[in-house]
């Protein structure tokens, strides 16, 4: 399971502002059969390109959010946002609600799908840090508009969406695919599936999961539901990412087992979050949990809401590994820094005189300033390998097992703390004025 990278939002508004006539996007050409879409896919999060009011901007796809929000918006962002109001957000976590304003009568555009009246949410200070979390800049996140009219097949290997006119698509005949209904509450879509949470024995457990894509995790599961949901024996206490409402606290395990229909996905990873943390997710009394990326990149996904039902079909990754985060650190991008390189070429060159033929070999030295990322330990998970050895929140990363840390994406960072148990990791940070050097392994707790 991705420790730095889960984010699930869930909005319950505390204004009484009401939104009409929000139709969501369609095809300029009604007689358009289909759209295609390339994405980025990042610690398991969908990243599509979004232009509002033809502002260019990045956009995570997310079903797990019925409203378009953004929270990303500098200086140099120019959107011209119309009819704009205060509002009050609240979701998942410990804190209270949120200012943002609220803005109608939008125009939001992906390629040749176009919504002309768009309400967007915008918080006023980035909460979620998502672009330092991932590495890449992050404006926003969008769900139930961009999907509501559309037959949605995503195939997470090609990194491609396709979204298709519902009057002129026809499923085709899949001996290997099955079909799942949807349900739906307060526009957000959640599948029945059974879980198998205790080693011992094999039985199952009903519960509805809301399909997250904006969610990088397997599985969350709220414990003290009706269905009697606990955490398994073996578990650590973790920071499982941040909401509207602050952080999001919980636990985090293994278990056995979960069934989607015929589908067995053994020994996922799973988190147990507490009724604090999901008191504003709860409003659904059926609802137990969620399914996020680390479970839907497994397959090839049909999402359909105007038939309410969604397609799997399982693909390539379907029996990869569950892994998550050994190491204990919560690695952040935090900027650029300006880097000295060196580049060492030998020329060789040939010469005759009057006795005879000779080479001389020249070393020559050059200089580049560029500007590179810096990554900064944003927490550390008490009594992980990482805090043992005396690692400490806010030191910048210098080396990671003798390579430059500005040579990483984040992703290659998160990537490294999940290979092999036991795997041995040196880095060196910078602390104030000071260069330490760790080593540790990678610790499998669950």
């Amino acid at each position: 399971m991705k420790k730095v990278l889960l984010f699930f939002i869930i909005f319950i508004f505390n204004s009484q502002l009401t939104v009409n006539g929000q139709d969501g996007f369609r095809f300029l050409n009604e007689n358009q059969k289909r759209q295609r879409v390339s994405f980025k896919l990042i610690n398991n999060l969908i990243i599509i390109p979004l232009e509002i009011n033809n502002k260019k901007l990045s956009f995570i796809l997310d079903t797990g959010v019925n409203k378009t929000i953004l929270f990303n918006i500098s200086q140099n962002d120019s959107i011209g946002l119309n009819s704009v109001k205060k509002v009050a957000l609240q979701g998942l976590g410990e804190g209270v609600a949120v200012n943002a304003l609220v803005s109608k009568n939008n125009k939001l555009s992906l390629k040749k799908m176009k919504g002309y009246n768009e309400t967007v949410y915008v918080v006023l200070n980035d909460y979620f840090d998502f672009s330092a979390k991932m590495g890449v800049t992050i404006h926003g996140i969008i769900g139930y508009n961009l999907l509501k009219n559309f037959i949605v097949k995503i195939n997470y290997r090609s990194k491609v969406i396709d979204f298709y006119n519902p009057k002129l698509y026809n499923y085709k005949n899949c001996n290997k695919c099955e079909t799942f209904p949807l349900s739906f509450f307060r526009k957000k879509p959640y599948i029945d599936a059974k879980v198998q949470l205790d080693t011992i024995g094999s039985k199952l457990t009903d519960v509805k999961l809301l399909v997250d894509s904006g969610g990088s995790d397997a599985i969350w599961l709220f414990e003290g539901t009706k269905k009697n949901i606990q955490t398994p024996i073996r578990f650590f206490k973790d920071i499982l990412g941040e909401g509207l409402s602050g952080t999001i606290y919980g636990n985090r395990s293994r278990i056995p087992k979960i069934k989607l229909g015929s589908f067995e996905i053994k020994k996922p990873t799973v988190s147990f979050l507490d009724s604090v943390s999901t008191h504003n997710a709860r409003h659904f009394k059926s609802r137990n949990g969620s399914i996020g990326g680390n479970v839907l990149k497994r397959f090839k996904v049909w999402i359909d809401y105007p038939n309410k039902k969604m397609v799997l079909k399982k693909n390539a990754s379907f029996k990869d590994e569950f892994n998550y985060n050994m190491s204990g650190l919560d690695v952040m991008y935090y900027g650029k820094q300006l880097v000295k390189e060196i580049d060492e070429k030998v020329h060789a060159n040939t010469f005759k005189n009057q006795n005879n033929q000779r080479n001389s070999i020249n070393l020559i030295t050059r200089y580049s300033y560029e500007f590179k990322p810096l990554f900064m330990i944003r927490n550390v998970v008490k009594n992980s390998p990482a805090d043992k050895v005396g690692i400490k929140k806010g030191d910048f990363i210098l080396k990671i097992n003798n390579k430059p840390a500005h040579q990483f994406k984040l992703s290659d960072i998160i990537n490294k703390f999940q290979e092999k148990v036991n795997k041995k990791v040196r880095i060196t940070v910078k602390r104030n004025e000071e260069t330490l050097k760790f080593e540790f392994r990678l610790e499998q707790k669950i």
